[in-house]
């Protein structure tokens, strides 16, 4: 191991930082600004000046895919022996070695919160054990117990309310403890409580590990920054490195204020900024860097190391479904133009939000990943319902197993977003079926032809990265698109709090800096407050209108579209968006072949509508002639 590899292309920023071997150190890492390349650098600096043996060393992050990363890039630079885990299997290792309680782990609290929920009363069986699991997690990581819990609440709101929440939550570790079973929060809590019972382990652990290197530390929870505490002791040698703009994960108990209050809890704590980014484009940084007088915390305003790129768009739609238009044909002809599907992503706020780009994404023929329709609870449960039925009447028993599963045609407020996930589902999976069902299909015909169209699996699922903006951290684009940028979107209904709405604002962040070289932010509602905080947009402006083509085929297309959705009992944009109207009017198809070519018009609206399609433009193009040969006549006369 040589000095020159450790310090080989390292800016002077991250150069200190290696540099610093001893602690109290803090490192506020911007986003793309090499942070895992600057800390296992001065891991290796470390090792190399002698200051810790490499067995002294103890780095901990959050997930095994980035303790692997940071293993291998030691390895590289000939370090060998630095313990890397997260902070789960480190305490799992050290409750195995030192003799500590155990059970056996619960891989996932899911099952047995399904179960637990099942015996609530209506409406609240049907929420998701996702949502369930994750309010548990929370109370947890504040190291709250049940007999604690309604007191350690504040102005959190859980959700289902909170006496059945509690009586969740009791049942669950009751369980819990008749099975002999731990969870992944048990085994950072029963790590302290060992070390708080025996002290003599806790000072074999101090004396194993002298030095502690702490990644993405914006996350860290009371529980994780509890047992933190116990292998520091009174000591102070502490690299914390994360990003205060990137702290997205309150609803586990994350919070930025470990990070941001070090320097306070250890005054000779160096502090160090990296801040020259390596991912994004000029125009892409200059964006985001906008909203950075509003984010607070430890100023970082990043700054471009790459070429100059295309301005980032920021487009106002008059209608959801022009808004999901713009980004589908965007993405088309990007691919025409060469651009892979696989550099593409769209980022939206929740996952039923992607939800709403997989149908015109399959009727454009445009692979994607990340959202899965048929893979998500809903649509598992209908259709195992739905599997031991024949019918043909697709769209009552649809409606009705959707019913059974607890669809509700208006929601609550204060849904978590796993439900409001599972109800948009339900309510797609209705839709679906209204617009397949002809009276002659069955509901097997049905299953089949959801599979073909949502179901594929493997080679054909690479395309388009569909992604939640909590998903997408961590990862990094060519080409973004964020749309739904608009009150009760982004911030989401839910953000009411001052804290709530911060978060909020870290999100938009986050996803602003996903864009390599293009970025293209969208709204049909209100425009979000971010948006004014951005300069894109102002505190009264409206939606912007597209101007509707002049086309006497395009208004004729309308009008059929209306009585054929009234006829239906659909909404007009069930049948055709009027994008799709647009392009019809000006491409003027002769047959079904040609018809079928034109985006949003997929195998199923073909079958359903083609025909009807067809005989408008030719009625409209007669009409034309006729009107063309009265206008010639009148003029020769």
């Amino acid at each position: 191991m040589d000095a020159e590899r450790i310090f080989a292309g390292l800016n002077p920023e991250q150069r200190r930082a290696v540099e610093t071997v001893r602690g109290p150190v803090c490192i506020l890492a911007g986003a793309g600004s090499g942070k895992t390349t600057t800390i296992t650098r001065r891991i290796a600096n470390q090792v190399a000046s002698g200051v810790f043996a490499a067995r002294e060393i103890l780095a901990v992050t959050f997930t095994d895919k980035a303790a692997t990363e940071m293993r291998e890039r030691l390895a590289a630079l000939g370090v060998q022996a630095v313990t890397a885990r997260t902070f789960h299997s480190a305490a799992l290792a050290q409750l195995r070695e030192h003799g500590g309680e155990l059970g056996k782990i619960f891989p996932s609290k899911a099952l047995a919160l399904r179960q637990i929920g099942n015996t609530l009363p209506p409406p609240y069986k049907f929420r998701p054990a996702g949502d369930l699991a994750t309010e548990v997690e929370w109370a947890k990581n504040r190291r709250l117990t049940p007999a604690i819990y309604l007191a350690g609440l504040g102005e959190h709101e859980p959700p289902i309310p909170s006496e059945l929440m509690l009586r969740v939550f009791d049942r669950y570790e009751d369980q819990k403890a008749e099975r002999g079973l731990v969870d992944f929060e048990d085994l950072l809590e029963l790590t302290i409580r060992l070390f708080d019972r025996e002290p003599a382990v806790l000072a074999e652990v101090r004396a194993r590990y002298r030095a502690f290197t702490v990644d993405e530390y914006q996350d860290v929870n009371l529980l994780q920054q509890t047992l933190l505490e116990r292998w520091l002791g009174s000591g102070d040698e502490l690299c914390a490195v994360g990003d205060d703009y990137q702290s997205i994960y309150a609803f586990t108990g994350a919070t930025p204020e470990y990070l941001l209050g070090l320097p306070a809890r250890y005054p000779r704590a160096a502090v160090i900024r990296l801040e020259a980014n390596y991912r994004s484009s000029p125009e892409v940084l200059g964006l985001a860097n906008r909203i950075v007088p509003a984010l607070g915390g430890a100023t970082k305003v990043l700054r471009a190391t790459l070429g100059s790129g295309p301005e980032p768009d920021a487009l106002s739609f008059a209608t959801r479904e022009a808004e999901i238009a713009f980004v589908v044909e965007r993405i088309r002809k990007l691919r025409e133009a060469g651009a892979p599907f696989e550099e593409m992503a769209v980022l939206c706020r929740t996952n039923a939000r992607l939800a709403d780009f997989e149908e015109p994404f399959h009727d454009a023929k445009i692979p994607f990943q990340g959202a899965a329709l048929l893979g998500r609870e809903a649509a598992r449960q209908l259709l195992r319902q739905l599997r031991k039925v024949d019918s043909t009447a697709v769209a009552a028993v649809v409606r009705s197993l959707a019913e059974e599963a607890g669809w509700r045609e208006r929601l609550p407020e204060k849904l978590g977003e796993r439900e409001l996930v599972r109800q948009a589902d339900l309510f797609r999976l209705i839709r679906l079926a209204q617009d397949f069902d002809d009276g002659i299909r069955t509901t097997a015909d049905f299953i089949a032809e959801l599979e073909a169209r949502f179901g594929s699996t493997g080679a054909e699922r690479r395309g388009v990265h569909l992604l939640t903006l909590h998903g997408a951290k961590g990862l990094e684009f060519d080409i973004v698109f964020v749309p739904r940028i608009e009150e009760r979107e982004l911030p989401i209904r839910q953000a009411k709090r001052p804290v709530e709405i911060a978060e909020e604002r870290r999100l938009l962040y986050v996803g602003l800096t996903r864009a390599k070289r293009q970025l293209a932010l969208t709204w049909s509602g209100k425009p979000s407050r971010f948006l004014v905080e951005l300069g894109i947009a102002t505190r009264t402006s409206r939606a912007l209108r597209e101007p509707e083509p002049d086309d006497p085929l395009y208004s004729a297309l309308k009008r059929w579209r209306l009585e054929r959705a009234t006829a239906d009992d659909l909404p007009a944009y069930v049948v055709f968006h009027n994008s799709t109207l647009a392009e019809i009017a000006g491409r003027r198809p002769r047959d079904l072949s040609e018809l079928g070519a034109v985006p949003g018009i997929g195998p199923t609206k073909l079958d359903r509508y083609g025909r009807d399609v067809l005989r408008v433009v030719a009625t409209c193009g007669e009409e034309q002639v006729e009107q063309d040969r009265r206008i010639a006549a009148d003029a020769a006369a």
